[in-house]
């Protein structure tokens, strides 16, 4: 199964996305993207795939984004991959490349959407809210 997270272990979101991956019984590779990012053209085109804009991709929350003055409309895609390339932290995560889709999966449950193989089991978030129930089967209200 080709499915790919990348992937920032300190992220609660994006270590809930790798946990719902590996509930359907598949092991992704895992592309910690901080020390290893996509090239531009990877990033461009997992942005595109995802149905986003460069500027819906950005993380702004915890990163150089405001001291960047990358909230400056002016500024272009191109631009704007650039200093995401520069700057990694400006990634917004988890992206997560499947034969069925590409997403940017925040919440975590929108990792589902894209999941080629089912659910095998219960799975609760690092919270504690229910995502999958004992069927493997969505839980009301997620998704």
């Amino acid at each position: 199964m080709d499915i790919k997270i990348y992937h920032n272990p300190s992220c609660g979101t994006s270590r809930n996305t790798l946990a719902i991956i590996r509930n359907a019984g598949a092991e992704p590779q895992v592309i910690e993207y901080l020390k290893t990012p996509p090239s531009k053209k990877e990033l461009q085109e997992m942005i595109e795939k995802a149905g986003l804009t460069v500027r819906e991709a950005i993380r702004e929350k915890g990163t150089p984004y405001a001291e960047m003055g990358l909230g400056d409309s002016n500024l272009t895609d191109e631009q704007l991959l650039d200093a995401m390339l520069a700057n990694p932290i400006l990634i917004n995560r988890p992206f997560v490349v499947t034969p069925v889709g590409v997403r940017l999966c925040r919440p975590s449950e929108v990792v589902l959407d894209i999941l080629p193989l089912p659910q095998k089991g219960p799975f609760s978030k690092e919270d504690g809210e229910a995502v999958i129930d004992a069927e493997g089967r969505r839980v009301k209200g997620n998704g």
